[in-house]
């Protein structure tokens, strides 16, 4: 296998999509060339599902160019939506012969790739310019469509414990982001929790992705190689250029950060209590092999209250971001359909849901918008990942 080869994570392929940039098998042996549409095979599925590689300089190479574009456009005020178009239809001519258009499942798997891969190198070069690009290309799209955004990400954290740590780095600086925005932080702090969000687990990213792939509960090996990694990431990411005190102490001390008022702690510790609450609504959304992924209201209610069973302010403030049912989650409504949240609403409880499945049981054709302020189309109940066995059309839910 050549040196430069890295495996591509699992479900970052997709059935349909036009490749930006060639796919090898372990061996190094060509097997799709850039530019070629993903056509159905069990070849193809096979390489969904795992075991395809590609050339590093090939992704690291179009991310920034990607984010050399949108930082252009920015400079030059154009609009939010043409910004958006452009993210998501980028064209990289000198990479890609043929014209290769990026939709939002595309962007997230290609920044995907990227954060598992950037978080993974032993020894990283131009670390903290590229952790900037990847940040700051996410947060873009996260900023020209919030509850789409969010409610990929969600659904497909729900569905995926392959490559969780890079998954779970990504939700978790959306997430971050949204609740600093919504408590109004200062800029440097908001700044600060987002490279605490992305690199909170730095180093430790290969035991996370064996955890969550393994079918035992962590054994105690497992539990004492984790149970310092805050303190492991604080000093491998020094080592790597990052000189930001509060950004170092959000990540060191983000498992030991205890309940109580933010009030009264010093600006990284507040942080850190922020990134807590944060990691662990996104951890129970996300399954393992050993345990299923919780429902959005159970993970809501699981930081609302804090380790003593009181109201807890930063997940408090999580819950006013993202609502009890998140984009991405599953319900049932007072009807008897069963669908997924695609936008939030006016309130925490009354989010725009789309029906997936109708009265009688039977899949719908076409998502329908449902609005859970009327009586009869209310949430009654919010339901687990693993009790909705219907296979989602995302596509057509973006659309919405």
């Amino acid at each position: 296998m050549a040196s430069d080869l890295i495996p591509l994570p699992t479900r970052t392929l997709r059935l349909g999509m036009t490749l930006p940039y060639d796919l090898f098998d372990a061996n190094g042996k060509l097997l799709f060339a850039r530019g070629q549409v993903l056509r159905d095979s069990p070849l193809v599925r096979s390489l969904v599902d795992g075991g395809a590689w590609v050339n590093s300089s090939d992704t690291m190479e179009y991310q920034r160019a990607l984010a050399h574009r949108l930082d252009t456009m920015v400079m030059q005020d154009v609009s939010l939506s043409d910004i958006a178009k452009a993210d998501g239809s980028f064209r990289l001519d000198t990479l890609v012969p043929t014209k290769v258009e990026l939709g939002p499942r595309e962007t997230w798997s290609n920044l995907l790739l990227h954060t598992h891969t950037l978080l993974r190198e032993a020894d990283p070069v131009d670390f903290t310019a590229r952790l900037g690009a990847l940040r700051d290309t996410a947060l873009k799209r996260l900023h020209a469509h919030p509850d789409a955004t969010l409610m990929l990400l969600i659904f497909e954290s729900s569905q995926e414990f392959g490559d969780y740590s890079a998954r779970h780095a990504l939700l978790t600086l959306l997430l971050c982001d949204l609740v600093a925005q919504q408590m109004q932080l200062a800029p440097e702090l908001r700044s600060a929790l987002q490279g605490a969000a992305l690199t909170m687990n730095y180093g430790a990213g290969p035991a996370h992705d064996r955890l969550a792939n393994q079918l035992d509960a962590a054994t105690p090996a497992q539990r004492q190689a984790l149970a310092a990694h805050g303190d492991r990431a604080a000093q491998r990411l020094a080592q790597v250029g990052i000189t930001d005190l509060v950004w170092l102490t959000a990540v060191r001390l983000h498992h030991e950060a205890g309940p109580g008022p933010l009030a009264g702690r010093s600006d990284g510790e507040k942080l850190a209590r922020l990134l807590r609450r944060i990691d662990l609504f996104g951890a129970r959304l996300s399954p393992r092999r050993s345990r299923t992924a919780m429902s959005g209201a159970a993970a809501a209610r699981a930081v609302f209250l804090d380790e003593l069973g009181q109201p807890d302010e930063a997940g408090a403030a999580l819950i006013k971001t993202v609502g009890l049912y998140p984009p991405g989650s599953i319900v049932r409504l007072a009807n008897g359909e069963v669908g997924i949240v695609f936008k939030r609403g006016f309130s925490a409880n009354e989010p725009l849901v789309a029906a997936l499945i109708g009265k009688s049981g039977s899949p719908l054709s076409n998502p329908v918008p449902r609005d859970t302020r009327l009586v009869a189309q209310a949430i009654t109940a919010s339901l687990a990942p693993a009790e909705f066995k219907l296979r989602v059309n995302l596509e057509a839910l973006l659309k919405l």
